[in-house]
């Protein structure tokens, strides 16, 4: 018997990176064997329209009747799947989406995509109750179940680790016509991202030959653009001139759709996420830097400490710009260290990719009791 999955996240065109997982995940779950169909309820803030047929309705903000019209369309699938973040729901640290999890009667799987070290009592509290109304709680990284298991009573036995997905690409290494290596740093821009230090580091290996590119992809994130507007870019651009790099940096301010954002990477020779946070337990960005065989640069947040831990890149201190340019000064000097780092991050990924994962979702969703669901 096929199975149907009603999805309720963030979703494209919406620009965020949960809203890139949930479309990569819907897209593989419709292609999965054993998969009747996938209904997306997507969650916005205000009024929208999209065109796509999966999304079925709309989560709204502070609409009055939205989550029981949200919860009566996931209703309408055997499974459904809820990406959990605090920032994507309206309510006090996200609570907003308890109001839907406790009108469904179909059976759930939660994906967390944030555990924090250091919750609050209220954050915490919302958390667990999202887990118990879920019948299991899926997180991406063996980092991420450790820190839950360290800051909750959630159920040990209720969480499974599957990983975050990435897109197989065949083999299309495109090279510069001027032979020049391509640093890259790509995803939704503003505080926190660090790409100031990495900016610092290119300091450091202006005087090779040939001398790297610093390509910086991405818009600002639409809600640090709607309460800060441009001024985290401003400052980056700043610092370019600052630092007297300004030839060796270019920004692209588009939002790179998923093929666009695979040729993008494929042209990459080295990979840097200066991340300020030590929160971070799942980076999308990362896994699909790893997955692609780059050499990666990475601060040590959590993911990144465990994924790049045994040998596929290089940790390098918080807000260190020097750090940085002497771990790029390594990697765009020894053919030999970045092929060891290539390996190992194709070791680390294998078995990652979107149909592995989704076919890992939909025999998650074949082991969930039905009894829940009238």
């Amino acid at each position: 018997m096929n199975t149907s999955f009603g999805l309720l996240s963030t979703y494209p065109p919406t620009q965020c990176g949960i809203a890139a997982f949930a479309g990569a995940l819907s897209t593989a779950l419709s292609a999965a064997a054993g998969v009747d169909r996938v209904g997306v309820v997507r969650v916005v803030d205000s009024p929208t329209f999209t065109d796509r047929p999966e999304v079925i309705a709309h989560l709204q903000a502070g609409a009055a009747g939205s989550a029981e019209v949200a919860a009566a369309a996931l209703d309408r699938h055997d499974v459904v799947i809820v990406n959990h973040e605090y920032g994507i729901y309206d309510g006090t640290d996200g609570a907003g989406v308890l109001e839907v999890l406790r009108r469904l009667r179909s059976p759930s799987i939660t994906v967390l995509h944030t555990v924090l070290r250091r919750p609050t009592a209220h954050q915490r509290e919302v958390l667990e109750t999202v887990a118990a109304l879920a019948g299991a709680v899926v997180v991406t990284t063996e980092a991420a179940r450790a820190r839950l298991h360290e800051t909750s009573t959630i159920d040990p036995a209720k969480v499974h680790v599957v990983p975050h997905g990435a897109l197989v690409q065949p083999a299309i290494r495109t090279v510069s016509s001027s032979g020049e290596p391509m640093v890259l740093t790509w995803g939704l821009l503003g505080p926190g991202k660090g790409v100031e230090w990495a900016i610092a580091g290119m300091r450091e290996v202006r005087h090779l030959s040939p001398r790297p590119r610093y390509v910086i992809s991405g818009q600002t994130h639409p809600k640090v653009l709607a309460e800060e507007g441009e001024s985290y870019r401003l400052g980056l651009y700043k610092k370019v001139r600052a630092f007297g790099v300004a030839d060796l940096v270019r920004f692209e301010r588009s939002y790179a759709d998923p093929s666009a954002l695979a040729r993008l990477v494929d042209r990459a020779d080295v990979v840097v996420l200066p991340y300020d946070t030590t929160e971070q337990v799942s980076s999308g960005v990362l896994h699909e830097a790893v997955a692609a065989g780059k050499p990666v640069i990475a601060t040590p947040f959590p993911h990144a400490a465990d994924l790049l831990g045994t040998g596929a890149g290089v940790l390098v201190p918080h807000r260190d710009g020097a750090a940085i340019g002497s771990a790029l000064k390594r990697l765009l000097t020894d053919p030999d260290l970045v092929a060891g780092m290539r390996a190992e991050g194709l070791r680390r990924t294998a078995g990652a990719d979107w149909a592995t994962v989704a076919s890992r979702y939909a025999a998650l969703a074949e082991a969930l009791p039905a009894a829940s669901k009238a």
